[in-house]
């Protein structure tokens, strides 16, 4: 497979990292060719032997002594991702104050780092939190970078810093506290560090950050749908259906998972983008009539069924994005998961992250994004609990699961601290706008202190914002996060 081959999956469910501002190819040349290390197949047994795992360098800021800044992108093709060997991204900027070399590096099992030419269940049992923290530590440890005198650069003669957003912000704090004295310091943007099963503190920040008057609605059609799927009336369900061209879909959680999607949307957003995207799009179809805009209580449960439903059928259906969901005609099909004979839960190829992610998903972190607990405003059916996506866990690899699994939440939040992580030099940068803020070290009454080793920086930006540079120039809070992380680099590195 050519070493610069590939492109990214989209999720079925978003994963932490999918849609978000990290995929910035355009900044950095894509026939800049990439570089493999013979990684460690299994770290607990190298009698195994070794992989080619792909990574990709950038010394235009480097001079001697100067740190080296390493990133993975995680759960994605790293092809794509070049950008964050640039100054375009906080990685760059590091590596231009510090006269650094930036270094991205492709997960295990992601793209075209695969230990074998499969993501069979059996091959993905090296798939683990742990091995991907054990290639991070030997490729510290062992790689000649190209270029002059790379192969004297390891951590016991030069700083190196680990730079991650979402699950790699994540396993740039699991690394640290594992292993720590690999990694001089690091950098965590949006780090989702606590493993949760039921996750529906996902839709918190979306909730509280939305147009009210979208949310109102939003959330008067839900009430509504779980009320009618309470009192059993089916008549009443297939009427909703129906109104969103969804009436060939047999399952009702699987009708009430497709209603997420637009909610989903939310990730992609960034202080830059706003009005005019899919999302306030959605919105607007909700709840601007002839010119006019609903009050903070929306229209209505009328409208809104009439309104939503018709941005599917006009819009929803037509638009690019939602190709990930959704396949022309046979959208009820397409949807549904009880039908496990569709490619999406039997393609065993590589260069599928749906697939790789999903594994971990199903093992060792969870994250279901599903409907909150009685009692709480809901944008999301309580029809959705763990268990649906669980049971996709069963679909997608039934030689592992006979029955719907438990990922092991505690175990990994136990192994890597979660929200308790305690470690020097490692800098968190949050959103509040960010959907997977419940997740990091800024969830709403963790109160985590700030400190001068372990500083947590907050600014009004979504997913991963303060990765990307120009995202703090059209916001000063994002821009307050990346300098604070910059000076804090300075002295760390001083």
């Amino acid at each position: 497979m050519p070493c610069c081959a590939g492109g990214l999956v989209s999720p079925r469910f978003p994963s932490p990292n999918a849609q978000s501002p990290a995929q910035t190819g355009q900044l950095y040349p894509r026939s800049r060719p990439c570089t493999t290390l013979n990684q460690l197949i299994d770290h607990n047994n190298p009698s195994l032997g070794t992989f080619q795992q792909r990574y990709w360098m950038n010394c235009e800021f480097y001079e001697a002594a100067g740190p080296i800044i390493l990133m993975t992108p995680g759960e994605a093709d790293a092809d794509g991702y070049e950008g964050y060997l640039t100054n375009e991204t906080i990685n760059g900027m590091i590596a231009q104050q510090q006269q650094g070399a930036t270094v991205l590096i492709e997960h295990r099992f992601f793209g075209y780092s695969n230990p074998y030419d499969n993501l069979t269940s059996q091959s993905l049992e090296l798939l683990t939190i742990q091995q991907a923290i054990d290639d991070l530590v030997y490729f510290a440890q062992n790689v000649d970078l190209p270029m002059p005198g790379g192969d004297n650069v390891k951590p016991d003669t030069t700083p190196w810093v680990l730079v991650g957003g979402s699950y790699s912000g994540a396993l740039t704090s699991w690394t640290m506290v594992n292993t720590p004295g690999i990694f001089h310091a690091g950098y965590a943007s949006s780090g989702v560090v606590e493993a949760i099963t039921d996750y529906y503190g996902y839709f918190t920040p979306i909730r509280e950050y939305m147009p009210q008057n979208c949310s109102s609605d939003v959330q008067a059609v839900i009430a509504y749908l779980d009320k009618i799927y309470a009192e059993n009336n089916t008549a009443a369900i297939q009427s909703l259906k129906e109104a969103f061209g969804l009436g060939g879909l047999s399952h009702v959680d699987d009708f009430a998972a497709a209603l997420q999607f637009n909610l989903f949307d939310w990730q992609s957003l960034q202080p830059d983008i706003g009005p005019g995207t899919l999302f306030f799009e959605f919105c607007d179809a909700l709840e601007v009539k002839e010119g006019v805009s609903a009050p903070a209580t929306g229209w209505g449960l009328e409208n809104a069924i009439y309104s939503w439903g018709s941005f599917w059928n006009d819009t929803y259906y037509a638009n690019g994005k939602s190709t990930r969901v959704i396949d022309g005609e046979s959208a009820g099909q397409c949807l549904g998961t009880y039908n496990t004979s569709q490619a999406y839960w039997t393609d065993v190829s590589v260069n599928n992250a749906n697939r790789s992610w999903f594994w971990m998903v199903c093992n060792q972190v969870g994250y279901y994004q599903v409907g909150p607990p009685p009692g709480q405003p809901a944008i999301v059916s309580r029809i959705l609990q763990p268990i649906y996506e669980e049971r996709q866990c069963v679909n997608m690899f039934p030689q592992a699961f006979s029955s719907p699994p438990s990922p092991s939440v505690g175990e990994v939040d136990m192994m890597y601290a979660g929200w308790n992580v305690n470690v020097d030099r490692l800098f968190f940068a949050n959103g509040l706008r960010d959907p997977w803020r419940e997740a990091t070290v800024s969830a709403d009454g963790l109160y985590k202190a700030s400190t001068m080793t372990q500083p947590i920086y907050e600014g009004d930006g979504f997913h991963c914002s303060d990765l990307i540079t120009d995202n703090g120039v059209v916001d000063e809070t994002v821009h307050a996060v990346q300098m604070a992380g910059l000076e804090y680099m300075k002295t760390w590195l001083a």
